[in-house]
């Protein structure tokens, strides 16, 4: 399977980057996994938030491989235990699906056109986290799904 996760923006400090690098490796050896960086819009801070998320919204729909299936990152979704999200991987799998697409939207969420292409909407915490937080802790659930579907040590009940 191979599994994409769509960012908006650059992650710049420097323990979310040692993180997020040590995951795509650890991811490598379950799944092909890619990160895809959107640019952060140009002078957003003149721009309502509807404008920002409608910009943000084209570049995220110019990206997206027409085989794979989407599935948003955002406080309002489905909340999983991390047992209930490896099943819900695993499910997609078993499914036929060889591509699965995660993206983690800007600051003010999706636009209705991204919302209309996604099949699910996951919620990682009821929390509030920063975006460049949210990379980290999705990959390690993710890292940590993969494991639970070998049957690996990783997770603990």
């Amino acid at each position: 399977m191979k599994v994409t996760l769509i960012v908006v923006g650059k992650t710049d400090k420097k323990h979310i980057l040692e993180g997020v690098s040590e995951y795509e490796k650890r991811l490598s050896h379950y799944c092909k996994f890619e990160v895809r960086v959107i640019s952060d819009i140009k002078n957003s801070k003149s721009m309502s938030a509807s404008v920002q998320v409608q910009k943000e919204g084209e570049l995220i729909l110019g990206v997206l491989r027409s085989k794979s299936e989407v599935i948003l990152l955002d406080e309002r979704g489905s909340e999983f235990s991390s047992i209930d999200f490896a099943k819900f991987i695993e499910k997609k799998g078993i499914a036929g699906q060889r591509e699965l697409t995660f993206i983690i939207g800007g600051p003010y969420g999706f636009s209705p056109e991204v919302k209309a292409v996604a099949t699910a909407l996951i919620s990682l915490s009821r929390l509030t986290f920063s975006h460049q937080i949210v990379r980290l802790i999705f990959m390690e659930q993710l890292y940590r799904a993969m494991t639970i579907i070998k049957g690996e040590p990783y997770h603990h009940e």
